[in-house]
């Protein structure tokens, strides 16, 4: 759907999140549009990591703003709009989770670990590939890596998600997870630990397999010397 020239000016205009709650409430929707598009990403990924299908949490993040919208007069700015809305979808992705009958996102750990190393997943910044490989090349990475992070236990998939990949705060990721900051700390440093981990395993059977010369490259080769020796040196 085009974005229209009026919500194009408002997201680019600085608005503050009391105008926006304000707008909204009113019942202009071009404000509400706006919001959405301005948060989509995060609130998406959000719901993504807690539900782990796509149509999930695309339902689950219309939900949530529908939510958002019938009560957002009771804004009252004692967080950022941002951390409330992904407060609201968390809320909305994790009930459906108990729905599902699913264990709820916690788990205990007896552990505390802190934030060194920086092992970030984000969008790739480089400039488009020249040639049509590297694009695949970058597409399966980028799927294998999606498909780790999918495999993380629950409690740690959420955390990972918000800090590296909208790289949310220590404290705006508690706030919206409705968790202690410690645990917050705890839960990333351990889902960057699962996934280095998961991330060799996966390389590691990769170098195995690297050159493979089993089946259709051996049996091409066997072919071509068998070939050869059938047939009449002509030199």
């Amino acid at each position: 759907m085009p974005v229209s020239a009026a919500v194009q000016q408002t997201l680019s205009g600085d608005i503050s999140d009391a105008e926006f709650a304000r707008r909204i409430a009113s019942g202009d929707h071009l404000a509400f549009e706006g919001l959405m598009r301005k948060h989509n990403r995060v609130l998406y990924r959000t719901a993504r990591a807690i539900l782990k299908d796509d149509a999930d949490a695309e339902d689950a993040l219309q939900i949530a703003y529908l939510s958002a919208y019938r009560s957002i007069g009771g804004f009252r700015g004692e967080s950022r709009l941002s951390t409330w809305l992904t407060r609201i979808v968390a809320n909305e992705a994790m009930m459906r989770l108990r729905r599902r009958g699913r264990e709820a996102m916690v788990v205990p750990l007896e552990f505390v670990a802190d934030e060194e190393g920086n092992m970030m997943v984000s969008e790739a910044t480089a400039p488009e590939a020249e040639r049509p490989e590297l694009n695949a090349m970058r597409a399966e990475t980028r799927a294998l890596i999606e498909r780790k992070i999918d495999a993380l236990p629950d409690a740690f998939r959420a955390v990972f998600v918000l800090r590296a990949l909208e790289e949310l705060s220590v404290e705006d990721t508690a706030e919206s997870l409705h968790i202690p900051e410690a645990t917050v700390r705890t839960r990333f440093f351990r889902a960057r630990s699962l996934l280095r981990e998961s991330l060799a395993r996966e390389m590691d059977s990769a170098i195995e397999d690297a050159f493979a010369f089993a089946g259709d490259r051996c049996d091409r080769i066997v072919k071509g010397v068998l070939d050869r020796l059938r047939t009449p040196d002509t030199t």
